[in-house]
This record gives C-alpha cells, structure tokens and sequence, in this order.
C-alpha cells in the first residue's frame, strides 16, 4: 500500500469566529447567575475598598445636609463603606442582581439599617422606583458595573436610575476603557460576543467603552458631562517580569431633567497616561475645575489608585492559576494529584486538552492494574492533554515514555503535573513533547528522540472530530515501531479509549485500514479470536479493574499495525 502523507490538523479549534448566537443568549439569559458563582467563589476578597472616591470625588458627597446615595451594582460592598466610614451623614441605597452579594453587603461588619439599605434589583428589568422614591437620589456611583451589561440594554440601566435622582444630581462612574490590556488578550480568543464587549472565562462579560460611546449614551438619556478623562496605570508582576497597561474611563455626569444647568459646558477632560490635562471649556471657577497646570496632573497621576486586588490583576490578564483546581486521580495503589481548568471556565475553553476526560481515568487504572503492557516498552501518548496520567503510569514500568500534545498551553500545564507527581527515576524516563497531527517538523522532532519508533501507542479521548481522524492515524503510523521479531508474542500495538460521539467505529475503523492498522480486539464487546480469553478482557479480571470504569459509554479499541 502506498503511503498517504498526512494532512495537518490539530484537535481543538484555532478559529477566531467570536461567541456563538447559543452561547452569547445563554451568557445575557444567565447573567445573574454567572455573577452569583462568581461572588460564592471570590465572596469579598476579589476587589479593593475603594478608598480613592475620597480623593478623587470627595466635594461631591461632603457639604451642608445628608446626602443620598446610590450605589448601582454593589457587589461585597467595596464602595458603600469606605463611603460610610468616610462621610458619617450620608446614607447609602446599594443594589446588585446577584442575591449572594447582596447578602455579602448585610452580613459586612460594617452594615447598619440606618444607613445602608440594600437589596437585589436588576436594572435592566425591575423598577428602582419601587425601592426608591423617585427623585431622591442626590449622588449616583456607577464603578466597574455598566461594562457588564449588554451595550444594548445600557439606555435601559439610564432610564431606571433617572426615576429617582434628583434634579441637578451627579452620577459618578468609572469603568474599562477600550486599548486595556484585558481587551488585547481577549481580542486574540474566541471570547468576543460583540463589538468592545467580551466574555470571560467564568462567564461574566466586560464592556471597554471610548469617550465617544459614553458620552453619547449619556446625552442620549438626559445627562451632560461634567467631567469626563482617560485614567491609565501600569500593573508590574515583578516576579514574573509582566507589566499590564490598565485603561479607565473616569465620568461625572449631572442629570438636569431638561433644566438649563451652569454646568452643561463644563466638561473638562484630562488623560493621566500623558501626565497632562486639557480643559475643553469652563463656566465655574478655574480653580476648581481646571486642572491645567502639568505638576497637579503629573500629582493626580500618581496618587492614582488601581482599583483591584492582586487576585483581579491575575485573574483578567491569565498569569495566574486562580482559574485552575486539583484533582485527585487514583489509579490503583498511585494517587495522582492534577492541574486542571477548573469547570465553570471550561464553557470558554477552546482547548480540549486543559481538562481531564474519563478515558484517561480508565486507561490509566487499566495501565495501573496491567503494567505488563508497556514493562520494557517505548510508549508514545497521542493527545495527552494536560494531565498525562496514562503517560505517568507507564512511566513506572516502561522503558522510555512521551507524552505529547498540540497545544501549548495544555502542554505547559502538563510539565508541572508530570514534575509535581512523578519522582526520579521515573522522572527520567517521561519526556513531554508538542505534537500536532500531520505537522512533518514535529513528527521528526519526536523521530529524533527515538529512531526505532514506539511499540506502544495510546490514545484516549482523540476521536471525537471527523477531520482529526485520518491525520491521526497517518501520524500513529508514522511513529509505531516497524521492527517485528518472530520470537516475540506481541506485536506493536495501538490503544484507542473513547466515548463514541461525533466519530462512529466504521468511520474510525476505515481510518485505520488506509494507514495499515486491523483492529484485533474492542471492549466492552470482544472481537472473537484464536485465543482463549482475548487481550482487553484480561484486563479487567480483578473486581478492583472493574470498578475503575467512570461510565459504560467508554470503548476500547486495540490495533496492530501490519
């Protein structure tokens, strides 16, 4: 048979398509709830008390009479009680949608009835004015909270919040602003739902707005701008030599409810990554609104305030582990401890291989229970993922073991399990490799570690995409031993584990007949043989094998090459 040269293919997606219309329904469907979990993973421990509103607002809540204010979008509370602590006269309104954190809010140590009152309202739907009496709002604070609504349903948020503030009120807002780093990284996923508005990797979204949007949807909705300016800081992660340009817009907008106000041409706008500021136009005093002088703007850039914890700078820029978790796999006497993508971040992950799939649980218990499978062998792992379990337990009686993948990231995360669970000498003998199916500099990179090819090559989880399916047969052939020594009973062997999905076993079948590979045995049903008890059934004779099987879906299949 001629051989066929194999196509090159990956098995996780690399198109850049955006959300899908499912997807981005579900995250608008759910958007309470995704916000909920994310509350009842952080509670209060995600962002900074914001102590800067004193500093950058502070003429706004102080002055004669008791101010009301209204904080939209609460979450723990990082607002609300700098505020109280601060301002002794002022009493705070404080909404979010997610119950759990307004339940964060009452159960503060700080919460007092007589001067929070706090409760779960969704902006979008509900009527503040049934909680609040219209008009009565004296000062608005919006802080990283209109980014996470739809653009679309923003106009209704306004709306809402103008039932209850008073005429001549401020909303005080700061939220993302478009060039932010966060919004670089996602630009190079699949996470964008719409233009400037992405979804993160536990389900929340972010809007980065430019001035041109906000000030329009502002206008639009009966607010002038008093103030409005680009703020920008640089984050440093010295120990990882990562520096994080953060972008903010920062606003104070005044509601007039159709009145002329001394305020309307008022607007001044300042940048703090220039160092400068530049005032557009000022009916007040210039010493209180214009900002011009570059020492007073070089000052208020660097007393700025960053306004998150170290666990959000890690969290939005990906240079952290917060969205991973540890799980325990046993298989037989070895507990194995694995990195992996924690589940609620799965739903955005485009790459199968950050998780762990229970045809990798099975074959490695089956592995753990049988070593004489790969004792003396050189084993090659197709599709390892992350986890490498079957590759780590071949380890213990192989002579040689690569374990391989096609993407990066799954492969880095892989090097850290394979050196935090395995101990010399065992050690010595895995080698971690990337490998994409049909890509000829990587199929020569893993010839170079070892000529005389492998006699064993497993597989599990693999065949679940229909195009994947002849590059990776093409590949297994490519790297199985060739050598074929009448004094031994085995063959060369390739072990497929799987739950049939997208790829049904006559398609699978057809694959592996054009690369020259017969299927001698499945399970659970046997193929029949010469044999007296067929190979794969052997393997699960002990009680303790059996009950290693997550799920009666998963199939095995063992090929020879001819």
């Amino acid at each position: 048979m001629a051989e066929q040269q194999p196509s090159r293919l990956q098995i996780y997606s690399t198109s850049s398509t955006g959300v899908s219309p499912f997807w981005r329904e579900k995250y608008e469907r759910e958007a309470k709830k995704y916000w909920d979990v994310f509350y009842k993973r952080h509670q209060d421990r995600f962002f900074k008390d914001r102590h800067y509103l004193d500093k950058e607002w502070g003429h706004y809540f102080s002055g004669a009479g008791r101010k009301v204010i209204l904080e939209v979008g609460c979450g723990a509370g990082n607002t609300i009680f700098p505020l109280v602590a601060t301002y002794p006269d002022i009493f705070v309104h404080a909404c979010d949608f997610s119950p759990r954190a307004v339940d964060l809010v009452k159960t503060h140590k700080d919460f007092t009835e007589n001067r929070v009152s706090a409760f779960v309202c969704d902006l979008t739907v509900d009527d503040l004015s049934e909680h609040i009496s219209p008009s009565s709002v004296d000062i608005i604070t919006m802080i990283f909270v209109l980014s996470a609504v739809s653009p679309e349903k923003m106009p209704l948020v306004l709306q809402n919040i103008r039932k209850v503030i008073k005429p001549n009120g401020y909303v005080l807002f700061r939220d993302y602003a478009t060039g932010d780093l966060a919004q670089e990284r996602f630009s190079c996923k699949d996470q964008k739902i719409s233009e400037n508005f992405y979804v993160r990797g536990d389900g929340t979204r972010a809007f980065y707005f430019s001035d041109e949007f906000l000030t329009s949807l502002f206008k639009e909705n009966g607010f002038d701008v008093e103030e409005l300016g680009f703020c920008c800081k640089q984050v440093e992660n010295r120990s990882r030599e990562i520096v994080m340009n953060r972008r903010w817009l920062q606003a104070v907008f005044h509601f007039s409810d159709g009145l002329k106000s001394s305020y309307t041409e008022s607007a001044i706008k300042f940048d703090l990554c220039q160092g400068n500021v530049e005032p557009i136009s000022s009916s007040r005093n210039s010493d209180q609104l214009c900002r011009s002088e570059e020492n007073s703007a070089k000052e208020l850039a660097n007393d700025f305030e960053v306004d998150m914890s170290e666990g959000m700078a890690f969290e939005m820029f990906g240079i952290s582990h917060s969205s991973d978790e540890i799980i325990e796999v046993d298989a037989g006497n070895w507990n194995f401890k694995i990195k992996v993508l924690s589940k609620e971040y799965q739903h955005t992950c485009k790459s199968t291989g950050l998780m762990l799939w229970e045809s990798a649980r099975l074959m490695a218990s089956v592995l753990a229970q049988n070593p004489t499978v790969v004792t003396g062998k050189r084993v090659l792992e197709l599709g390892c993922g992350c986890g490498g379990i079957c590759s780590m337990v071949s380890a213990r009686s192989a002579d040689f073991v690569v374990a391989t993948d096609g993407d990066a990231k799954a492969l880095d995360m892989l090097a850290e399990n394979v050196v935090s669970n395995l101990q010399k000498p065992f050690l010595d003998k895995l080698i971690t490799k990337r490998l994409e199916w049909g890509n000829r500099d990587h199929i020569e990179a893993i010839k170079e570690l070892n000529d005389e090819g492998f006699e064993v090559i497993i597989g599990t989880g693999v065949t679940y995409i229909p195009e994947a399916i002849l590059p990776l047969f093409a590949t297994a052939k490519e790297l199985i031993s060739s050598n074929r020594d009448a004094r031994e009973i085995w063959k060369p062997a390739l072990i497929l584990c799987h739950v049939l999905r997208r790829v049904d076993e006559p398609s699978i079948l057809s694959a592996a007949s054009k690369f020259g590979f017969r299927l001698v045995d499945k399970w659970p049903t046997s193929i029949p043989t010469s044999s007296s008890q067929s190979i794969i059934s052997s393997w699960f004779l002990e009680k303790s094998s059996e009950e290693c099987i997550p799920t009666t879906a998963l199939n095995i299949m063992y090929f020879h090459s001819e």
